[in-house]
């Protein structure tokens, strides 16, 4: 099995393909570049329940390259675990997923990731297909980028899907009393309540386009004893924002319950005050 920390950084990684000899590759998670734009990974998210099949699919476009792997990265890990691989139509397997994967497909444009009688909550993950030249020669060391998709995220369920409740928090009263000597105020978007953890928030002012300075959303959402989740955002806004009551600051939840994104959104109006700049 191979293991590939995620950073922006190429690696130097020990690579086991099954084949007559050992190789090591340099692998640069390379999204973003121009031959990334090429290797296309679908569906984004999707929804199973416990024993039912899925299917990802991954083809690219990329002149030459003649594998397609497929990595699983679990919930809370950081690393990438080989599942198998398709060299033209050659297909290896690692040995810890022939249980419950297959992999299908050609290697040199399309393949496909099979998860068999999907568990919870083993199999809910991040699942990522990458497209890779190999060459077989005599060296046994060559540098080759590994162009990645962007990811599909599985979540076997284990409760009903349950849409978020959000909440918009005025700043706190410290920074409502001091409105001079503060000149940011923080507003705090709370979501709670919903299952499962297929999100995205963001804020708007006045109905305008999405907010992206000052914002600060929590990495990953937190589960609860409910085994439902929460996830909070923050909104740090100039004071004389703040300080005008026309101005409607409005957090919205993306929340896909399995076949639709669907919104969820709160607001809060700013307060009327002076402040000396």
């Amino acid at each position: 099995m191979i293991v590939i920390k995620l950073n922006q950084y190429p690696l130097l990684l020990s690579v086991s393909l099954s084949l007559s000899l050992s190789v090591f590759l340099s692998l640069s998670l390379s999204t973003g570049q121009s031959l990334s734009s090429k290797v296309h990974q679908t569906p984004t998210a999707i929804l199973k329940g416990s024993k039912d099949n899925v299917q990802l699919t991954c083809n690219h476009t990329i002149q030459n390259y003649i594998i397609i792997l497929w990595y699983q990265q679990s919930t809370g890990d950081t690393a990438m675990n080989l599942i198998g691989y398709a060299q033209y139509k050659s297909i290896t397997m690692e040995k810890s997923f022939e249980k419950h994967f297959n992999v299908s497909g050609d290697g040199s444009k399309e393949a496909y990731l099979h998860l068999l009688s999907v568990r919870a909550p083993e199999d809910s993950a991040v699942y990522y297909c990458a497209s890779m030249l190999f060459d077989v020669k005599t060296v046994h060391c060559a540098n080759y980028e590994a162009h990645f998709g962007s990811g599909t995220k599985l979540t076997v369920l284990d409760i009903p899907v349950t849409p978020p409740k959000v909440k918009v928090l005025p700043p706190s009263a410290k920074e409502c009393e001091d409105r001079n000597k503060k000149k940011k105020k923080t507003l705090v978007c709370v979501a709670t309540d919903f299952y499962p953890d297929h999100v995205t928030v963001f804020w708007q002012l006045n109905g305008g386009a999405n907010i992206t300075d000052g914002v600060g959303t929590d990495n990953t959402a937190l589960r609860d004893g409910n085994r439902r989740y929460s996830i909070t955002s923050r909104l740090r806004v100039p004071a004389k924002k703040w300080n005008k009551a026309s101005n409607r600051f409005t957090c919205t939840v993306r929340f896909f319950n399995g076949n639709d994104d669907i919104y969820v959104a709160d607001h809060i109006n700013g307060e009327e005050g002076t402040v000396t700049l």
